[in-house]
């Protein structure tokens, strides 16, 4: 039997070179100090220590009066603490976001080959039935040959 050719689509190979072209993106010196100072601004303990030097301000605020206090708490306190707060935040739900995108990409590759190999056996699946045709044709043939011989 002859073995059928198969060439996997090139869109395969694009999607794994894509993957790494993205990983590769922290290795940019910018990207890398962006990355580090995001690391330790959006942590829990970074929300601690300004919410600590937000409350050095506090009694000061109190003495200047209502409006110093609102303006501690819309300038200081909320911009200062809940920025990391929701650093932290996003930075849980963009760990979530990327296992989910991960696993989706190992999917998508699983079935891909899947596919790929469906197509190779379709490929050989037609390849065999053309050769079962020929066959059915030649025996025919043969057939049709041997009862006219067989009628003389």
């Amino acid at each position: 039997m002859e073995q059928v050719l198969h060439v996997p689509h090139p869109h395969i190979e694009k999607r794994k070179r894509f993957i790494e072209q993205h990983r590769d993106q922290v290795k940019n010196l910018n990207n890398r100090i962006a990355v580090g100072i995001t690391n330790v601004v959006g942590t829990m303990w970074c929300a601690y220590a300004f919410a600590i030097i937000a409350l050095i301000s506090l009694p000061d605020a109190f003495r200047g009066g209502t409006s110093a206090l609102i303006a501690w708490i819309a300038q200081t306190f909320l911009q200062l603490v809940l920025l990391s707060i929701i650093m932290v935040g996003q930075k849980v739900a963009s760990q979530k976001s990327d296992r989910q995108l991960e696993q989706t990409y190992l999917d998508a590759e699983a079935l891909l080959q899947i596919n790929d190999e469906m197509h190779n056996l379709i490929k050989q699946n037609h390849k065999l039935t053309q050769q079962i045709d020929e066959l059915i044709r030649r025996n025919t043939g043969l057939t049709e040959g041997r009862d006219a011989f067989l009628q003389i």
